[in-house]
């Protein structure tokens, strides 16, 4: 009787968590299809500024970052660098300053003039709606970490890797760059633990308020 009761548990908990995801992917696919539309503006004027201050560099910048499972994809955001800054990173490494398997240098000297301003705003951020609609991303989840970064995880880290990475989260809207790694892991797992719509709206709604000057970003 009681391994019954146990199997409808496990049956009425893996249809909620389908459920969970195909609403999620519907809100993710229409979320990122308005806010493209709605955005096409500062997409424009951003490309424009980029090209103006560096016009042999490209607009937009991609990253192979690690998804869902570990797997890889491009991630995209709009260039606040150098167009060698990848190639100028391992000088800097020694200037870190958050902890663990991450770089955040508050005074990068690879960042452009109008980088400093998209980052500042997060809307560099903005081109990662495309990822979002390739289903390579979801509009809230973990931050996409770098594969350099994974090398260095726990198998605790790993944890973090088992849901689709996202454009904002609970790290992003808790301090961001202001919060060490382990606190990020931890931030992490707790969504995956606690993963529903509405929390999925919350954090939504509280990114956009801290969208402008958003804090703890650099």
């Amino acid at each position: 009787m009681r391994e019954d009761v146990d199997k409808v548990k496990n049956a009425i908990s893996v249809n909620n968590n389908m459920s969970y995801e195909i609403i999620k992917r519907m809100i993710d696919i229409i979320g990122a299809s308005i806010g493209i539309v709605f955005l096409s503006i500062i997409f424009l004027i951003v490309s424009i500024v980029i090209k103006i201050e560096d016009p042999k560099g490209p607009i937009f910048f991609s990253q192979v970052r690690v998804g869902k499972n570990g797997k890889k994809f491009k991630m995209y955001k709009f260039r606040s660098m150098v167009t060698d800054a990848e190639e100028k990173l391992e000088q800097l490494l020694q200037y870190n300053e958050t902890t663990g398997a991450m770089f955040k240098m508050k005074h990068d000297p690879r960042v452009t003039k109008i980088g400093r301003f998209v980052r500042k705003t997060s809307i560099d951020e903005l081109p990662q709606l495309l990822n979002v609609l390739k289903g390579e991303m979801s509009l809230v989840g973990p931050r996409p970490p770098l594969p350099r970064e994974v090398d260095l995880y726990t198998k605790y880290d790993k944890q973090r890797l088992l849901v689709t990475p996202g454009c904002t989260g609970l790290w992003q809207i808790s301090g961001r760059s202001n919060i060490g790694f382990k606190q990020m892991v931890e931030l992490d797992l707790f969504y995956i633990e606690h993963k529903s719509l509405l929390l999925d709206m919350k954090i939504i709604l509280k990114t956009c308020f801290l969208f402008l000057g958003s804090k703890g970003a650099f």
